[in-house]
């Protein structure tokens, strides 16, 4: 195949994600759904494209990318944060759907090997699903989505091993325990590594480059292949290999910004992948396994939801957080198309079987998303089957109230560094943003750490339910535009004139405020609480 073949066969790819994805947009699916439907255009539909060792090896990489995403999420304050009903709920979790799954899909016929997959096909939830819809819904922080990011977390842990099990397994059953031995002194070997450069090293490179994080994601995806090659070299798949060294980036000060970095480009290439997963796949062949097909999707639809209701309740939750939790993990998630994808190249699974999930997959993660547009309605209707009194009235928790109504100050020099002091003490809750997480040290509030220009961080602050900016930034480029931001968003501001050159423009874009030294800043932004009834 010659090279223009493969940058042609490429092209046609991402074009067709492109295309499918904008009109997916407007009807609100999924990207995973938009890109495996344009695979099967590609592919079963119109055989424009198949399937070269060129694209597989793109789509390796979007895999390994998406492990490092999964494990740069993994900190350990943030896994210590969940409690007891993720990690707990979340491993029984696993084994209970793991161990009733493979029962059924032996009951169904299938061999030892494939029934292995289909279960934990099945046992798995949409980490990508699920936490962008409830970014979207605004719901990551309530109680019942921040129980069900738990449990996913814990799922991608057992995903990680899935992976190099399955990798391990070459075809034959009787290679599973000599594979999950490999696999353990390998994993074992990795994460000793992590943990001496999580403590050692890693503190050490992050503060030399100090607020220089385009090297900073330069080391992050250059380390990430480090363990790619430490993994391969321990006879350990790829994919655990990135997800280790995530993990170990996550212990770092900068690991927030640099999801939001990597993900675009890990983006990318799983776009290619679940393109030309839905190339293989073949839509005739899953037909005819439809009655597999209804059982394993009524699994993952119904039955699973059911367990992690049931487990959430165990744990004192109350009924409708319990529900919302359990109806949030109602699907197959994009990992039940990786594990799926490696297991059919290793001769584990049959093409048929590939289809067949990759089908089901597609249904149940359509019919979640809908579903969970309407969870009030669903509950009502969960209530009226009498299982809701068997939960608790009450949730043991309360929820964690929404931040709203905050300030938030970008730049900690000097200037943004006394803002965000003289606002803590008014008792005002704020959010101090700076690209370098030694300055944020020690400052009251909650910190994030990046730059402004991405949206994402200003998501991350919640900036349009804010009722103040305020830029201490001596970088006209950067005033400017979140000026202009907090404009569209109906949020005041306070920007620093540091020199009489940048005062036309902020005030021509609507600045509200412009401090023209550190006292009248302090002092300019003081003022307009009062006036606003803020603070005494």
């Amino acid at each position: 195949m010659t090279d223009f073949t493969i940058l042609r066969d490429l092209g046609t790819i991402l074009l067709a994600a492109a295309t499918v994805l904008m009109v997916a947009r407007q009807v609100k699916v999924p990207p995973i759904l938009a890109y495996i439907v344009a695979g099967l255009v590609l592919g079963p539909v119109t055989r424009l494209v198949e399937v070269s060792p060129s694209v597989d090896l793109v789509s390796e990489v979007g895999i390994a990318l998406l492990l490092f995403l999964v494990g740069l999420e993994l900190s350990l304050d943030r896994v210590r944060d969940v409690g007891r009903v993720a990690v707990v709920g979340g491993a029984l979790q696993v084994v209970v759907t793991a161990g009733a799954a493979f029962a059924i899909a032996r009951g169904l016929g299938y061999g030892s090997a494939e029934a292995q997959i289909l279960a934990l096909a099945v046992t798995f939830s949409s980490t990508v699903v699920v936490v962008k819809l409830l970014q979207t819904r605004r719901e990551v922080r309530a109680l019942f989505g921040r129980i069900a990011v738990g449990i996913l977390l814990v799922q991608d842990i057992a995903v990680a091993i899935a992976l190099t099990i399955v990798a391990g397994m070459g075809g034959e059953e009787t290679e599973l325990l000599p594979g999950l031995v490999r696999a353990g002194a390998g994993m074992a070997t990795l994460f000793a590594v992590a943990i001496v450069s999580a403590r050692w090293i890693l503190p050490f490179l992050f503060r030399w480059l100090g607020s220089n994080l385009e090297a900073a994601f330069v080391w992050a995806i250059a380390w990430c292949f480090f363990f790619i090659v430490l993994a391969e070299a321990f006879h350990v798949s790829v994919e655990i290999g990135a997800f280790i060294a995530g993990v170990s980036l996550a212990q770092t000060g900068v690991h927030d910004d640099l999801v939001r970095r990597v993900h675009p480009l890990a983006n990318l290439f799983l776009a290619v992948f679940f393109v030309s997963l839905g190339i293989r796949l073949d839509p005739g062949a899953a037909a005819a396994q439809w009655g597999a097909g209804l059982v394993l999707g009524s699994l993952a639809l119904f039955a699973k939801p059911l367990i992690v209701l049931a487990l959430v309740g165990i744990f004192g939750y109350g009924g409708r957080t319990a529900f919302r939790a359990a109806l949030s993990l109602g699907q197959m998630s994009e990992f039940s198309f990786v594990l799926a994808a490696l297991a059919a190249s290793a001769g584990v699974i049959t093409p048929e079987t590939l289809s067949l999930i990759g089908v089901t997959g597609l249904a149940t993660i359509a019919i979640s998303s809908a579903a969970m547009h309407f969870p009030d309605k669903l509950y009502r209707a969960f209530e009226r089957t009498g299982l809701a009194r068997l939960l608790p009235d009450e949730p043991a928790v309360q929820e964690e109230p929404p931040l709203r109504g905050h300030i938030i100050v970008v730049g900690m020099n000097s200037l943004g560094r006394r803002l965000v002091t003289a606002f803590a003490d008014r008792e005002e809750t704020v959010v101090a943003i700076d690209t370098d997480p030694a300055k944020l040290s020690g400052l009251p509030g909650r910190h994030v750490v990046g730059s402004t220009d991405y949206h994402s961080v200003l998501e991350s602050a919640q900036f349009s339910d804010a009722k103040l900016v305020v830029s201490a930034l001596q970088i006209e480029d950067a005033n400017t535009l979140l000026t202009y931001r907090a404009k569209r968003a109906s949020v005041a501001t306070g920007m620093h004139a540091f020199d009489s050159s940048v005062v036309p423009e902020l005030q021509a874009i609507g600045a509200d405020y412009l401090m023209v030294s550190k006292h009248d800043g302090i002092r300019q932004v003081a003022a307009e609480l009062r006036r606003l009834g803020v603070i005494d």
